[in-house]
């Protein structure tokens, strides 16, 4: 896609993130939706080997950067606001699993604030993570190297490499395989 049609995505449109999630999430094609991600401003290491399914929501896309063979399953929620964090709000390494209905939530509403100031912290997601299905990540966590987090966990706090957590508050329930040699290789055209 040309630089200048970028650009022109990036500034003119009204509220480009309601266009993205209305208009990139329901493209039939793999690699147009990844086009298009970029094109909005997401950071992809690798585009050609990362996937993101149809139906997943990502507000302030300049925000977000996903490592190779990356697959983000459909109707995910990833929400990088994240206005005093400087650089990327949600960073995803390689060989990361999120699986459908996952939402990543960078920013929040400070309990205690009279004005209900916002606030954010960045979530780190490491290499050959696997994150199951209907998860929650909140901001400030970061989930360290082949780390799993079990269907419906909601993460609050950091995970610790090679650790299964789950549970809400989630917690270390077991372990994995160390030395995870694998390449995701699942870029389907129609999802």
């Amino acid at each position: 896609m040309p630089q200048d049609l970028r650009s022109l995505i990036r500034t003119a449109l009204p509220d480009r993130e309601f266009v993205l999630n209305l208009l990139a999430s329901r493209i039939p094609l793999r690699v147009p939706r990844m086009q298009t991600y970029r094109a909005f401003g997401v950071h992809f290491d690798d585009i050609a080997t990362t996937t993101i399914m149809l139906g997943t929501e990502v507000w302030a896309p300049e925000k977000l950067s996903v490592g190779p063979h990356t697959v983000i399953g459909r109707r995910c929620m990833i929400d990088c606001r994240s206005s005093s964090v400087p650089g990327f709000g949600v960073i995803i390494g390689r060989n990361v699993n999120i699986t459908s209905q996952v939402a990543l939530v960078a920013g929040k509403h400070k309990i205690q604030s009279p004005t209900f100031e916002t606030g954010s912290a960045r979530i780190v997601i490491g290499d050959y993570v696997w994150i199951s299905l209907r998860a929650i990540v909140l901001g400030g966590v970061t989930i360290g190297e082949g780390a799993v987090i079990t269907a419906g966990a909601i993460v609050t706090r950091d995970v610790d490499p090679y650790t299964i957590a789950g549970g809400v508050p989630a917690k270390p329930i077991g372990e994995r395989a160390r030395g995870l040699e694998y390449d995701i290789e699942y870029r389907p055209n129609w999802r």
